[in-house]
């Protein structure tokens, strides 16, 4: 099929390409939606408080930090098809690591195996993002990205359907961890299918215009733009201050289990790590004033892609792994954000196993049904994928990411308000908002940068998603101290930063738009 979308200047289709590509994302998002509900499970099997399950979402990101510039590597020493093969037998490796897990039945297992498969897919999260975006013309990069996020999406909605079956199935029941290496298993196996049609598949590495000459290294080219100093020191220095960050993060979860007292950590660690960060100033100034157009950190739009991506990849980690949360009583404080339900719900078939009576005596959401109603929210996350990819053929992707986020903004408001239904079903919006957000920021970050910048740029963007592995525990630790709704504060100042990122990306990029419809350069 020679659709405009997927043609390349020289009228070659990459249609079926980009289709096999996609499968990667239906993948991703299937064994994604899976771990987003494992939170729940583990505060009920091993009583763990809020902050202590958000482990899970540690163990999962920390995969994508400790792999994302091997993997990039990776992709420029073998290219997009062995890349691609690589992750997919790294996953394949994880999912059958859970059928050792289940005998061992220790909480480290698991998490071993959720950071072997998250290991597997920030290689495919390397490849498939960025070659995504050359499958075409570039100025629909943005549209093509958030239609294979959009597979992405289906995934979601079916792994938390297959989750909950198995892991809430036997609630509070003694074997209840044992179902859990069935369906990590069955991914297994899927995995090890697609890594043998990738092999035998065309995967060409499809060449891209370097616009701004970051794969050529001759100082006399890359001289031929200016870098705006200003804006690439800003950009840096915020990353730095985002690294200096997890470095607290990381070690605040790890020092109290080696005996080190919460407040000794906090009165070593944060005067350390602060005075560390600003001392890199002059070290930055200087570094940005010496750099080249064909350094990938001389353009603010990437950097600040590697900003936007910590912050929303935090938020989207937060909401989707304490949804269950959200939608269930607290058995310690009884705060819900659902209002009471109908009594006569309980008595309608199908709906019986999603309802359960709570201390109370009132009928509320139980743990499977909140599982189970995750997928609604994720069918509003595919909707959010296939608008907002129609909307990114028609108008600037910065602008509907800058609008998406302001409409998360508003909705995380009225969730912290707790107002009935009308926060419950904000919450459903989010999923909707939040929808074009990481393609979006990939797209942007990676624009107008060369055939390897991109594979070099793609690492450090997917590496920066380690906010899901951080943030989130401080979300459960507002959850545990006030309540689930206050613990919306976290991706409402996310949400902020993701917005200001969209509006800026002109500033900071020197293009008018990324959109059908036309670019300007600017650098």
């Amino acid at each position: 099929m020679n659709i405009p979308l997927f043609r390349s200047p020289a009228g070659k289709s990459y249609f079926f390409t980009f289709v096999l590509v996609s499968s990667l994302f239906l993948l991703w998002g299937f064994c994604n939606g899976m771990i987003d509900i494992m939170d729940k499970h583990f505060q009920d099997q091993l009583s763990l408080t809020k902050a202590q399950s958000a482990w899970v979402q540690f163990a999962h990101y920390m995969g994508y930090a400790i792999m994302a510039l091997p993997a990039g590597l990776l992709t420029r020493k073998i290219g997009y098809k062995g890349g691609i093969i690589f992750g997919l037998l790294l996953v394949a490796a994880g999912g059958f690591w859970f059928l050792p897990a289940t005998s061992i039945a220790a909480f480290w297992a698991f998490l071993l195996g959720v950071c072997l498969i998250a290991m597997g897919l920030t290689v495919l999260e390397t490849v498939a993002n960025p070659y995504t975006t050359v499958l075409g013309p570039k100025e629909y990069a943005a549209t093509r990205i958030n239609l294979a996020q959009s597979m992405n999406g289906v995934g979601w909605i079916f792994g938390p359907i297959v989750g909950a079956q198995f892991f809430y199935a036997q609630a509070g029941a003694t074997g209840g961890p044992v179902e859990i290496y069935v369906p990590y298993v069955g991914v297994g196996v899927v995995v090890l299918v697609i890594a043998v049609l990738f092999f035998f598949a065309s995967v060409p590495d499809v060449k891209t215009e370097d616009e701004y000459h970051t794969d050529d290294q001759k100082p006399a080219v890359a001289a031929e733009r200016q870098v705006n100093h200003g804006l690439a020191f800003a950009m840096m220095f915020l990353n730095v201050v985002f690294v200096g960050l997890s470095v607290y993060l990381v070690l605040h979860t790890i020092l109290p289990f080696c005996g080190v007292s919460e407040t000794n950590v906090n009165r070593i660690l944060a005067p350390v790590i602060a005075l560390a960060t600003l001392a890199t100033l002059p070290f930055l100034r200087g570094t940005t004033k010496s750099i080249s157009t064909h350094s990938i950190w001389a353009h603010p739009h990437f950097s600040g892609a590697t900003v936007a991506q910590f912050v929303y990849i935090a938020a989207q980690a937060g909401i989707f792994s304490f949804f269950i949360n959200v939608m269930t009583v607290d058995s310690k404080t009884g705060f819900c954000l659902v209002p009471a339900l109908p009594a006569g719900w309980a008595d309608i078939g199908w709906l019986k196993a999603m309802f359960e009576a709570g201390k109370d005596g009132v009928l509320h959401i139980s743990n499977k049904g909140a599982g189970t109603l995750a997928s609604a929210g994720f069918i509003c996350f595919l909707l959010g994928r296939l608008i907002g990819a129609a909307l990114m053929g028609r108008y600037s992707a910065h602008r509907i990411l800058a609008l998406f986020a302001t409409l998360s903004i508003v909705a995380s408001v009225l969730v912290i308000a707790q107002l009935g239904w009308l926060s419950v079903a904000c919450v459903f919006l989010l999923y909707f908002c939040m929808s074009i957000m990481y393609p979006t920021i990939f797209a942007l970050g990676i624009h107008g940068l060369g055939a390897q910048a991109k594979k070099k740029a793609a690492a450090f963007i997917v590496m920066s998603i380690t906010g899901g592995a951080l943030l989130p525990k401080f979300m459960g630790w507002l959850g545990d101290e006030y309540n689930m709704a206050f613990a919306f504060i976290m991706p409402l100042a996310c949400f902020v930063l993701v917005a200001l990122y969209g509006l800026l990306w002109p500033k900071l990029s020197g293009e008018a738009s990324l959109t059908g419809v036309s670019t300007a350069r600017g650098h």
